[in-house]
């Protein structure tokens, strides 16, 4: 399978996938820590894919979402956005409504 192909599978297949740099209980980088806190903080299961670890995935993911920094938060199959967004979203109360309904659906 091409990178491509497992990328597409990975989002298609978790309602709610964070790429970071590192794992939730250990991220590696700022960014991907802050991210982290505001999705666990709403309380839902989510996926993630350690791009550290995965660097085919680190290379071709950002061509692929037309976004050239990492984290990156997916829900239902879309970039919500990366840190400062996501971090925003999550003060203004518009991160949790947004998971839960994925995690329902």
């Amino acid at each position: 399978m091409d990178i491509i192909e497992a990328i597409k599978e990975q989002i298609e297949n978790n309602d709610i996938l964070l790429y970071m740099k590192g794992s939730p209980n250990a991220p590696q980088c700022g960014f991907s820590a802050q991210t982290v806190q505001s999705v666990m903080e709403c309380g839902q299961k989510f996926a993630y894919v350690d791009i550290l670890s995965n660097p085919d995935i680190r290379a071709e993911l950002p061509k692929y979402a037309n976004w050239p920094t990492f984290p990156q938060l997916w829900v239902k199959g879309e970039l919500v956005g990366g840190c400062d967004i996501i971090t925003e979203m999550h003060q203004k109360g518009e991160l949790k409504p947004l998971l839960d309904e994925a995690a329902a659906e």
